[in-house]
């Protein structure tokens, strides 16, 4: 005995029921009743009709209580060591009081300052260094080319 499945709702088609809509370019469709069929000729999506296979599937109805829900794996969270610290230093480092930690944060702070200032004295002092040899080259140089010729020659007065 063959059974077909409804093409709209997805019930069974028992022998001796149910029509058969053959579509222009052939392909065949199969209906339980003339309501399934005048649904589908109006091109209603039986995913949105709740009585349709499809419906009850889609909104997980009529599903037995034996199927449990499948359970969610937890995520395990791995510690990995990073890049310039092993995981002994992270460990240590979680396991330090709060005023500990803001205390070597000062003084991390206050180094880096420290080192900062230095950096821009000698900054300074290299360009005062600069700027007063470039002041002693500059009173010693010829600024223009008509002073690189030297000054003007005086011609002495010719009488005829």
């Amino acid at each position: 005995m063959r059974v077909y499945e409804d093409s709209f709702s997805g019930q069974k088609i028992y022998p001796g029921k149910g029509k058969l809509y053959v579509r222009g370019d052939s392909k065949i469709f199969r209906f339980q009743n003339g309501k399934s069929e005048s649904l589908f000729l109006q091109r209603k999506n039986p995913r949105k009709i709740s009585w349709t296979v499809l419906y009850r599937r889609q909104h997980k109805k009529g599903i037995s209580e034996e199927v449990a829900k499948k359970r969610t794996r937890r995520t395990v969270k791995n510690q990995r060591a990073i890049v310039g610290a092993s995981l002994d230093v992270i460990k240590e480092r979680r396991s330090q009081r709060p005023e500990a930690r803001a205390a070597a944060r000062a003084a991390a702070i206050k180094e880096g300052k420290a080192k900062k200032t230095e950096t821009e004295s000698e900054k300074k002092a290299n360009k005062a260094k600069n700027a007063a040899s470039a002041a002693k080259g500059q009173a010693g140089k010829i600024a223009s080319k008509q002073g690189a010729k030297g000054p003007a020659v005086k011609v002495a007065a010719k009488s005829r």
